[in-house]
């Protein structure tokens, strides 16, 4: 008997966390699509479709520098963060010296820090370092929470590499460098891929420091444009184009798992068997 409840409720169940999880970005595609009061109508299926919407938040604003600005900030952040990352991750996980568990936990206890605890002073630090309103300043400031994460977590994938390769490497005359590069870089490849798009997609949707570090709408990122879009009037917000808006700058996320989806089942599972 519960064998044969075990599949249908699996499935089921299965369907039901799909849906709740696709619905409100196929819901965001349908108002989209929608103009006027067809916005305020229950269609799950619109009968017309009006791409007006797409065509006027870039006719309207800068939306198009705007993503530019996410996507210069996002790579940016996530190439910094994985490098420092790599580096740290090596001397945290192969190198044995007094306090490393301690600075690792100290490393980890950033990340613990709600945004807002730290925006005062990262405020400061931005204006003092004169990148206020500058894209480099929201680089800087994103590395707060994202370099902890990416840290902590290659530090634990690369402490599962087996010590043997390195050992070998270093009879062979291999530098530090070298076996950091050429040899555990590769192997840490699907926990890089899994990690980096996770700061990337934290990095484009972040809202808090790109709203209060930027001023000009030509600075602005993609999460704060579509936040100060307004209608007609001052009370009226055009929900056709902020669901537009929000179609459009998911889109890349979702181009982007499922590109490298096999890499970060990889990231995710490695180390959960051992062989």
């Amino acid at each position: 008997m519960r064998s044969k409840l075990y599949k249908p409720s699996l499935y089921f169940f299965s369907f039901l966390i799909m849906v709740v999880c696709v619905f409100p970005f196929y819901w965001a595609i349908v108002s989209s699509l929608k103009t006027g009061s067809d916005l305020f109508k229950v269609e799950f299926i619109p009968n017309t479709i009006a791409l007006s919407n797409f065509i006027e938040i870039f006719k309207e604003q800068p939306f198009g520098r705007n993503i530019l600005n996410s996507v210069f900030v996002a790579v940016g952040t996530v190439s910094i963060s994985l490098l420092l990352a790599v580096s740290a991750a090596y001397a945290l996980g192969r190198v044995r010296f007094r306090g490393r568990s301690a600075l690792l936990l100290s490393i980890l206890s950033i990340s613990m820090f709600p945004q807002v605890a730290i925006l005062s002073g990262m405020f400061e630090l931005i204006r003092t370092l004169n990148l206020y309103d500058n894209l480099l300043g929201l680089v800087f400031s994103y590395m707060t929470f994202t370099l902890p994460f990416t840290t902590w977590i290659l530090t634990t994938f690369m402490k599962q590499l087996p010590r043997e390769i390195e050992e070998a490497a270093i009879m062979d005359g291999a530098s530090t460098f070298t076996i950091c590069t050429k040899i555990f870089l590769p192997l840490l490849w699907p926990a890089l891929v899994t990690t980096g798009l996770l700061a990337f997609i934290a990095a484009w949707n972040e809202f808090l420091y790109a709203l209060t570090f930027t001023v000009e709408s030509q600075s602005r990122t993609v999460p704060v444009a579509i936040a100060l879009m307004t209608g007609a009037s001052e009370f009226e917000l055009p929900w056709g184009k902020i669901m537009a808006a929000s179609v459009v700058v998911t889109l890349p996320l979702i181009v982007l798992v499922l590109i490298f989806q096999r890499q970060i089942v990889s990231g995710l599972t490695a180390g959960a068997v051992k062989g």
